[in-house]
């Protein structure tokens, strides 16, 4: 199957499982050559560097994880804005129960690079763009203050899956109480 896909495709799905798996430093090029079937040449005419191949990772991660199964995950489970909120955490609990669970690519990649380096911004724009989600669907359900109640609704959600790559397998559920809090703090009087 993987090899009726285009050249593009195959390269940026053996990407995505190597370095959601493994990392930035520890997978180098060849690697995602002889995983996805390509010669050198055909990788660097679609992806002129390394990090030109991470940044399309990051967005491919982006578009498949974050909002293909988290956000989609979110709304597909909750009847209202409130309860779609909180199913984030129940998006999580399942993918911190799953054995192939992979923690966060975007903080890793911004832990594993520096903030300085250009794939370290790329990763925190990324993030920011999670909080710009969840800063909708705290407008959607009215709640106040919205880019502080974001910015701390994001810490639960990343400290629930640092949490997680540490074994609490527990921690969406730790978080999803301390969120339940938070929505009470952020509701109009």
């Amino acid at each position: 199957m993987q090899a009726e896909l285009p050249p593009r495709e195959r390269i940026l799905n053996a990407a995505y499982e190597l370095f959601s798996q493994r990392g930035i430093r520890d997978v180098g090029v060849e690697e995602v050559m002889a995983r996805s079937g390509v010669a050198k040449a055909t990788l660097y005419r679609h992806f002129p560097s390394k990090d030109a191949l991470v940044l399309a990772f990051l967005a491919c991660r982006e578009q498949r994880w974050a909002l293909g199964t988290v956000v989609a995950g979110a709304r597909d489970r909750g009847r209202t804005p409130e309860e779609r909120l909180l199913a984030v955490f129940d998006v999580f609990d399942e993918w911190f129960r799953r054995e192939d669970f992979d923690a966060c690519s975007f903080i890793n990649v911004l832990l594993e690079m520096g903030r300085d380096h250009p794939l370290g911004r790329a990763s925190i724009q990324h993030l920011e763009n999670i909080r710009g989600i969840v800063r909708s669907m705290a407008q959607e359900a009215g709640l106040r203050d919205t880019d502080s109640f974001a910015r701390s609704w994001h810490i639960l959600m990343k400290g629930s899956i640092i949490s997680a790559a540490e074994g609490d397998v527990e921690a969406a559920r730790r978080a999803q109480a301390m969120a339940r809090t938070l929505i009470e703090q952020h509701r109009h009087p």
